[in-house]
């Protein structure tokens, strides 16, 4: 692979992302319950003057998801945020999760006001998938229809022909296949192969990853079930293919969290973001939830399965951003907006369709 080739590109720009994102990241200061009960209430004061609403990941922090909730917003996968912040009458959107999510919200409602407690949480698969290596890449198979995962910029959005989320990529690929359309996916190779294998779809996959799903490791798994026999595995399909292969339920944050509420075992081993055990402990109260391992332990762990990018929303972040204006203000040129409205605006309406079927 050459260094002018598109995929080597977005390796670099990947890597060279990750090192900056842990460098930034600093360990969360520890607050008293009274500073806690303090910046909660300042927010919820802030988010009424503003007419804003709270919309927050499930990789996010448990204050952060805690206080979503509190104030009637949205705890949700980045699908569900998308439908959530497009619906909701508020004329201020405060997402919390990382950069693509705030520019999907303002894409979908381009008259809203977007803001983020940082526009710094990028992610990995966003970063290494850069805009005009991509458009080079799709230039090179016009015969292909381009699917992009939620998790790219605008730029690479608007030149996609289909969005999809975890939650959704299974059957909009199925979709496409039965139409007899080749598909050109982008940028998630593991989530790509998941859905290649599910489907028989002709698929060619640009080489991204998460920097938290690709440290899983099938052994690390196999070892956690002989401690935990009647657990059942659940993984996240941005997972490499061997820890895929383990898993009794494989499927987007949501229905991870579905299946842990159907599967009647005691004890589930979890690939994925550690920011999910908030709503699994509050949704599946009766059950143990254990973190699959990663590649290692503290410093010399990549992810140790939580994004450095998502760690960023706290909550000394969060009412900064409603105090701080353009510095946190998420803007989308109106053109390459528009342009990417209509991938995202096909993978809402499927979406629904999908959940009346």
């Amino acid at each position: 692979m050459s260094a002018s080739d598109p995929m080597q590109l977005g390796h670099m720009a990947a890597e060279a992302e990750m090192v900056k994102a842990f460098l930034r990241t600093k360990h969360p200061v520890e607050l008293s319950e009274a500073e806690i009960a303090d910046l909660k209430a300042r927010i919820t004061a802030r988010l009424r003057a503003e007419d804003a609403v709270l919309v927050a990941h499930y990789y996010t922090s448990p204050l952060v998801q805690a206080l979503a909730e509190e104030t009637g917003g949205c705890v949700s996968d980045s699908l569900q945020m998308a439908r959530f912040g497009h619906d909701h009458p508020a004329s201020t959107l405060v997402v919390a999760g990382v950069r693509f999510m705030g520019e999907t919200a303002k894409i979908l409602t381009p008259d809203k006001r977007v803001l983020m407690p940082t526009l710094e949480a990028t992610c990995s698969l966003d970063v290494g998938c850069p805009a005009g290596p991509f458009a080079e890449f799709c230039d090179q198979h016009p015969d292909r229809t381009v699917v992009v995962y939620a998790n790219t910029s605008a730029a690479v959005k608007a030149r996609s022909d289909w969005v999809v989320t975890s939650s959704i990529a299974l059957a909009v690929v199925e979709h496409l296949a039965a139409r007899g359309e080749k598909v050109l996916w982008a940028p998630d190779k593991y989530l790509g192969s998941w859905v290649q294998r599910q489907t028989g779809a002709d698929m060619l996959l640009w080489d991204g990853a998460c920097i938290v799903h690709e440290e899983f490791k099938a052994k690390g798994i196999e070892d956690l079930r002989r401690v935990y026999p009647d657990a059942a595995v659940l993984v996240h399909p941005e997972s490499p293919a061997p820890v895929i292969a383990l898993a009794d339920a494989v499927g987007s944050t949501t229905q991870i969290i579905d299946a842990a509420r159907r599967l009647p075992n005691p004890q589930f081993i979890v690939a994925t973001d550690q920011g999910i055990f908030y709503q699994l402990q509050r949704q599946v109260p009766d059950k143990e939830f254990i973190i699959a391992p990663t590649a290692g332990e503290g410093a010399t762990c990549r992810s140790c399965a939580h994004c450095p990018w998502m760690a960023m929303n706290e909550l000394e972040a969060l009412l900064k951003c409603l105090d701080g204006g353009p510095a946190h203000e998420i803007e989308v040129d109106r053109e390459l907006g528009a342009r990417a409205m209509l991938p995202l605006q096909r993978m809402v309406a499927f979406s629904r369709e999908h959940a009346r079927s």
